[in-house]
């Protein structure tokens, strides 16, 4: 399910309860992002919470449902950050992707939203974006990193 691209999302989807269920499965795991495939839904939808992170004052809280995304502009300036997946529990790896992006997605109500990212927002907005493109966060590794979890990530499948 997790390598799988997902379809948009329409009004008889009913996203406002996609993104509750979204949210009260991202709550439970205190994560910061839970994409539509994460939960078995090959749909264009996720959430991000950044309310685990409150503690840092260069954080800026956000907590939104992310419909039909599209990032429509990145910036040639990098940044690394050690990422993590609740699909993938226990593994964290530095992964480098754009600093800033520009977005363009809907909310429940289907309104467009555009707007710049960077920072924090920017990086999971680039991490749940994947899943919907059936790309993991490890996928970005380069391929000596993944050898070396292939056996870590084989136990994972075999639990699930």
């Amino acid at each position: 399910m997790l390598r799988k691209h997902a379809s948009a999302i329409t009004k008889e989807d009913d996203p406002e309860k996609i993104a509750n269920n979204l949210y009260d499965t991202l709550k439970k795991e205190a994560g910061l992002g839970l994409a539509g495939p994460q939960i078995g839904l090959l749909k264009r939808i996720f959430v991000i919470d950044t309310s685990p992170l409150t503690d840092d004052p260069s954080v800026e809280k956000t907590e939104e449902a992310v419909i039909n995304p599209e990032i429509i502009e990145k910036s040639s300036d990098t940044a690394i950050y050690n990422e993590g997946c609740l699909s993938i529990p226990g593994i964290y790896k530095d992964v480098k992707r754009p600093e800033k992006i520009r977005v363009r997605y809907q909310d429940v109500a289907f309104n467009i939203i555009e707007k710049e990212l960077d920072g924090i927002q920017a990086r999971i907005f680039q991490h749940e974006y994947d899943h919907l493109d059936g790309i993991l966060f490890i996928d970005r590794l380069n391929s000596i990193e993944r050898k070396l979890l292939a056996g870590k990530i084989s136990k994972i499948r075999k639990q699930k």
